[in-house]
């Protein structure tokens, strides 16, 4: 009597599988596949070969801690086909005497996670036997045509989900700094760390099952991990701080990227780490996606509208010094704001809203009961239609709300003029293949003032309005509407120069350093053919980059009169030892100018934003970078003040270059001191690699600098 067929040995042939399917950055021993993409495998037998037309080789496998073949969670397929229907295919490779070699394939909109793969044996329809083979994971495809989130560009792939660092932008819209930073999504844990993520969702602890079986769709996957970046409704990965106050954690400012982070949260049993603000939000996202297998890019708005009352007016109050007061409404622009763009089919939206879509993991509003935003796409967003899902009315303020300013005095409020192209500026991602930025803002919105862009903004005023009387609980973020908001929009967009004929202007003298004074003049200009007589309040305060207004802390009063058609300017300077108790990390001033004609009740009000620079570290590459051979790294710095700083720690990080984070203990530096120190390393990986180090003390918090290495695979 003929034995069955007893399987001795599997071969997942990992490396070679990683290799084609663009995973073996993470492993080449663990098996990471993409779905729609075959893998092969080898089966080893122990007592015979495999017979066509008397072995029957059933394939399964399993996913989640409740498997079901109704919901897509197992799957059965065998090398014949005789075992039904199956989306999963089994193909005969090659046919050894002792050996099978078969081609495996998940379908394009399988689950991904991890699986569990095991083999029954059906010979001679009298002997079953089964094996388990092994574990893999499966990610999505955007090499796959019918992936849902398949980019038929190499370039942009190469982007947006193999490239492991990138630049985040910062500052202000007249100074914008690229930041480095580490995504790191290949590093050794940070896949295990990804699924962690999702099986630590509400939605998995609610119905495991359900949250598994949905596991194929990116817009559900990018909702449940929007939601655990933050830690405001579970043990998400980041608490957010705005408050200054970062004494039982880390500023914000010194992470220079994901690993650090993802890495904590898993040690400490998923507690989240303190602290984030927007852009380690974003990073962290980008991460955790780009591993996942789904494109995404990092973004940057400068003037960032945060409406929280969804009439698309951002209010804000000024003193009679010019000075900014804290809004009530709590309204605000936020200096810059960071988010995230995915890409993916969105077949539950009307057809060519696919594409690029904004998700915003920095805890703002609430959606559908949780703390997350979007996805929205971005055409969406252009088109003001905000009625589509996810949160899009929330999205569009952020790019495309209107300012209103209003003066406060003596218990009184006045209208001093509306704008409506504050918001939203240089919306900025890194370019492809390239360290340069991209200006993506038509993406979003169109040329400011144009006939197009009232329109829009009308439509998505009308569509929210409409919105909230049919249907308050519709996906879109629910927002309450001003009723004078849609008359109001009829109305020409009031600008200083519209009812008086006096411009002013701030100019800086010298670029703004850290540790030297600040000088700039205002320059006032008479555009009428009578006299003028001017009295202008100016002051100096500090903000947060969320907008939020911190103590004024210099003032100073100008009298100026100008002959008609004539200019002046007013000399104005801070000194360092003025501004530097009252800084925050955000290293922001906001210079202000409030002024009155003798003749008119009427107020002109100027603003600049201003962030005070550091000089950068400079990172040197000493000799050639090989991989497994030592490499020597110089890393130069200085302490830009003219006092001493203490507590000063210089981290270094880099993917394939160092295995963790690299801490180094400086200690005191001396007044305008210079320093240098040498690390050790080894890289571990080849191709195009990036040195990030960030330098702290008692005085600065993140003093930053970055060098491009490529690592050569052999001598």
């Amino acid at each position: 009597m003929e034995q069955g067929l007893e399987v001795a040995l599997t071969d997942l042939q990992s490396a070679w599988n990683n290799v084609q399917h663009h995973t073996e950055e993470i492993s080449s021993e663990r098996l990471l596949v993409r779905r729609g993409q075959a893998f092969n495998i080898t089966l080893y037998f122990r007592n015979r070969g495999f017979q066509p037309g008397l072995d029957n080789v059933i394939f399964m496998a399993e996913t989640g801690p409740l498997p079901d073949l109704s919901n897509g969670t197992r799957a059965l397929f065998s090398l014949t086909g005789r075992h039904g229907p199956s989306p999963w295919i089994a193909l005969l490779e090659t046919n050894g005497a002792s050996s099978l070699e078969v081609s495996l394939c998940a379908p394009p909109t399988a689950a991904v996670g991890r699986y569990l793969l095991k083999v029954h044996i059906d010979s001679f329809q009298r002997s079953v036997t089964a094996y388990q083979l092994g574990e893999f994971i499966l990610l999505f495809n955007p090499w796959c045509p019918e992936d849902s989130v398949y980019l038929d560009s190499e370039p942009q792939r190469q982007e947006y989900v193999v490239n492991d660092y990138g630049f985040i932008y910062q500052g202000n819209k007249n100074w914008i700094r690229p930041c480095p930073w580490n995504y790191g999504q290949f590093e050794e844990n940070i896949i295990d760390i990804c699924l962690e993520l999702l099986d630590k969702s509400l939605n998995f602890q609610i119905d495991p099952a359900t949250d598994c079986a949905l596991r194929g769709s990116p817009v559900y996957i990018s909702r449940v991990v929007c939601a655990m970046i933050n830690s405001n409704d579970d043990n998400g990965v980041l608490n957010g701080n705005w408050s200054e106050n970062y004494l039982d954690g880390i500023n914000p400012a010194e992470w220079t990227g994901s690993v650090a982070i993802l890495k904590q949260w898993h040690a400490t049993g998923c507690q989240p780490v303190r602290y984030g603000q927007c852009w380690v939000f974003a990073a962290i996202m980008c991460t955790v996606m780009r591993c996942l297998g789904i494109p995404t890019r990092v973004i940057t708005n400068f003037d960032s509208g945060h409406d929280t009352d969804g009439n698309l007016i951002i209010d804000e109050y000024y003193d009679s010094t010019g000075r900014i007061l804290e809004n009530k409404k709590k309204d605000t622009v936020w200096n810059f704001h960071v988010w995230n763009e995915c890409w993916m089919a969105r077949k539950d939206l009307p057809p060519g809203y696919g594409g690029w879509q904004v998700l915003d993991a920095t805890p703002q509003e609430t959606s559908n009961g949780l703390y997350c935003c979007g996805p929205a796409s971005v055409r969406a967003i252009k088109e003001g239609e905000v009625d589509l899902n996810y949160d899009t009315a929330f999205a569009f303020s952020m790019v495309n709300a209107d300012c209103m300013s209003w003066l406060v005095y003596g218990g009184k409020e006045q209208k001093i003029h509306r704008e409506t192209n504050t918001v939203g500026n240089f919306i900025s991602t890194k370019s492809i293949q390239s360290n340069e930025r991209d200006d993506i803002t038509e993406n979003y919105k169109y040329i400011e003032g144009s006939p197009q862009e009232r329109q829009v903004f009308l439509k998505a005023l009308q569509k929210l309005r409409a919105g909230r009387s049919e249907d308050p609980h519709q996906a879109s973020t629910s927002m309450p509407l001003s009723e004078d908001s849609l008359p109001r929009l009829h109305m020409p967009s009031l600008q200083p120069s519209d009812v008086v004929q006096v411009s002013l202007k701030f100019q800086l003298l010298a670029p703004p350093h850290m540790g030297q004074d600040i000088s700039f003049v205002l320059l006032a200009l008479n555009m009428s053919f009578q006299f003028k007589d001017l009295k202008v309040n100016l002051s100096a305060q500090s903000l947060l980059h969320d907008g939020s207004p911190l103590l004024a802390f210099w003032q100073d009063t100008a009298f100026i009169t100008l002959s008609p058609e004539e200019a002046k300017t007013h000399s104005c300077r801070i000194p360092y030892s003025q501004y530097s108790q009252y800084l925050s990390t955000d290293k922001l001033i906001r210079i202000s100018a409030l002024g009155e004609e003798k003749s008119s009740p009427e107020k002109i009000l100027v603003d600049k934003i201003i962030t005070l620079a550091y000089p950068g570290i400079i990172i040197n590459v000493l000799g050639a970078a090989i991989v497994n051979q030592p490499l020597s790294i110089q890393v130069l710095f200085s302490n830009p003040l003219s006092e001493y700083v203490e507590d000063c720690v210089l981290t270094v990080e880099g993917s394939g270059l160092f295995k963790k984070q690299q801490r180094v203990l400086i200690g005191i530096l001396k007044p305008q001191h210079r320093a240098s120190i040498t690390l050790e390393t080894v890289p571990f990986k080849s191709g195009q690699r990036q040195i990030q180090a960030n330098l702290r003390s008692n005085k600065f918090k993140d003093i930053k600098g970055y060098r491009n290495v490529y690592v050569d695979l052999r001598l």
